[in-house]
């Protein structure tokens, strides 16, 4: 795939309220918080500013509620280096809004409302296939309806587009979608959800990449955290560690590692090498608080590369 490569993100916006804490409150428990702040989110957009921000030519398919938030989160993304033109707004609706404590090792704990998020259709998806058909690749996530992910997938597998799923949040999905997706992206609690396979050790997530290739998923990368990835390409499947950093919040690490990895294939990077350098995009995440302002511009992961040797 050549430079010129297009990406389409499909998925979720949302502002996230987040406040830090020492520990998560038990229920009846009242925590007085360190921080609070309200940054812009959602997996769908989070992956699409990692994607823009790493220098890919991408499109966005999503929906902000007809609000404040949402006018100001499509200027965000228009600076992100976002074609925004697919982003709708939905009359009479909120823009998707993520409850998020942070506890003191860094860990979060997540409620949803989904808004406008909900009014991403397969009407919708409809509206806006030419995005999907003119992309290389379609890359989407779970916080958007089924029916939705189902459809767009549909579409792209029919005009050559490849798919990307990251299969969260987690939950089971049907063999009729999984047989539609090229590449999928699954942490260990995801890869288990659609696997049944716990997914401790290499062994075990070899086995449960073996799974996913018998559904008719070439390529399988499943995240292991601070362990890295284990990446298994037609049941090749090898462990690739992260960078090692000092990690103050995890918040879209998981999605900054997927735009920049989708980005650095569509630039025609080999799969390894992609790796390498979502792991550096996602290192540089989580030293950062928030999930978009998180995220690093290009010429911040090309640095921390070199750096790296």
């Amino acid at each position: 795939m050549s430079k010129s490569a297009k990406l389409a993100v499909l998925g979720s916006i949302n502002a996230d309220h987040i406040l830090n804490l020492a520990h998560f409150p038990r229920p009846g428990e009242t925590v007085i918080g360190k921080q609070y702040q309200i940054a812009f989110g959602g997996k769908g957009a989070n992956q699409a500013v990692a994607a823009g921000r790493a220098g890919a030519d991408i499109a966005f398919i999503a929906c902000v509620g007809a609000d404040d938030t949402g006018e100001r989160i499509r200027q965000q993304l228009a600076q992100d280096q976002i074609d925004t033109s697919p982003v709708e707004t939905i009359a009479g609706e909120a823009t998707g809004v993520a409850m998020i404590f942070v506890n003191g090792d860094g860990e979060n704990s997540i409620g949803i409302f989904a808004g406008a998020n909900a009014a991403l259709t397969p009407a919708c998806v409809e509206r806006h296939q030419q995005v999907i058909k003119d992309a290389d690749a379609l890359l989407m996530q779970l916080e958007s309806p089924l029916e939705s992910v189902l459809s767009a997938a549909k579409i792209a597998h029919q005009h050559q587009t490849q798919v990307i799923l990251n299969p969260a949040p987690a939950t089971q999905l049907s063999d009729e979608l999984l047989a539609l997706i090229d590449i999928i992206t699954p942490n260990e609690t995801e890869a288990e959800i659609l696997t049944g396979i716990a997914v401790k050790s290499s062994e075990d997530a070899a086995r449960a990449a073996g799974a996913l290739h018998e559904k008719g998923i070439g390529t399988v990368l499943i995240t292991l955290g601070s362990r890295g990835v284990w990446l298994s390409e037609q049941g090749n499947g090898q462990h690739i560690p992260c960078f090692r950093v000092e990690a103050i919040d995890t918040i879209a690490a998981g999605d900054t590692f997927n735009g920049a990895f989708i980005t650095a294939r569509l630039e025609g990077q080999a799969v390894v090498d992609a790796v390498h350098f979502a792991h550096a995009a996602a290192a540089i995440a989580v030293t950062r608080p928030g999930a978009q302002p998180s995220v690093p511009w290009r010429a911040e992961i090309d640095a921390f590369l070199q750096q790296q040797g």
